[in-house]
């Protein structure tokens, strides 16, 4: 009987360790997670971001800052995983930020507990479509539950996906919901492309491939999407963990 209860105890302390661990990983994702959210920003980054779109208004600026906010949450919520950047404003002021050297470092410390790199579609190699497709779609899941949107039958976009076209980027990736009208028109060079927000929804965030391609951890798999263009589409940049 007492080597029952021996194993008994030596089982509970297992049981009461393993829990006291996950108890302190939850406090410390609740710690970076505030600190995304509560950073300050450096100062001068929004008379940067407006220098590269001089059309912007201070509360434009703080729409993108919000944006960025939400994608270093998605690369938080997601395990620290390769994410991709649908908004080519916001990433210029991931630019901009980059540039503050040690403020970009602390924040990442504080927020990530590493360096949030960021990479370039070139970067990527051969992988590239298939990488940034899965990275587009992490991107699209948490930004929906960010704001309370089901991410697989969306009724509206994230912020993070609805920028570029709301603040008229040139440039911009542009997405729509309803994807049975999606076209390049015509011949025409400077046609926007409009992307098809509503296939990233397609299984989960490290799902298979979707409506979309992409693919899961570890998958080189890259499907056609609704449209013309190939895979997501929209942001090709991103960071975090390579599939």
């Amino acid at each position: 009987m007492d080597y029952v209860w021996l194993v008994v105890g030596a089982v509970m302390c297992v049981v009461a360790l393993w829990r006291g661990r996950g108890h302190l990983r939850g406090m410390r994702s609740l710690r970076r997670e505030r600190v995304i959210r509560d950073y300050v920003l450096p100062g001068g980054l929004f008379d940067a971001l407006r220098q590269q779109h001089p059309h912007l208004q201070i509360k434009d600026c703080q729409l993108v800052a919000q944006g960025l906010r939400q994608f270093f949450l998605a690369y938080h919520k997601s395990g620290y995983r390769y994410v991709s950047m649908p908004s080519q404003v916001v990433d210029d002021l991931w630019h901009e930020f980059i540039l503050h050297t040690r403020a970009y470092e602390e924040f990442c410390h504080k927020a990530f507990g590493r360096f949030f790199h960021h990479t370039p579609a070139a970067a990527l190699g051969a992988k590239a479509a298939a990488q940034s497709d899965a990275g587009l779609r992490r991107t699209w899941w948490y930004a929906c539950h960010e704001e309370n949107i089901n991410p697989r039958s969306a009724l509206r976009l994230p912020l993070l996906f609805a920028l570029d076209a709301k603040l008229a980027i040139a440039g911009g990736f542009v997405y729509a919901l309803d994807c049975s009208g999606m076209r390049r028109a015509g011949n025409d060079t400077n046609a926007t492309v409009v992307h098809c927000g509503s296939d990233l929804g397609h299984g989960s965030s490290d799902s298979g491939p979707g409506g979309c391609g992409g693919g899961s951890h570890g998958s080189d798999s890259s499907d056609s999407s609704s449209g013309d263009s190939s895979g997501c589409g929209g942001g090709g940049c991103g960071g975090g963990g390579g599939d």
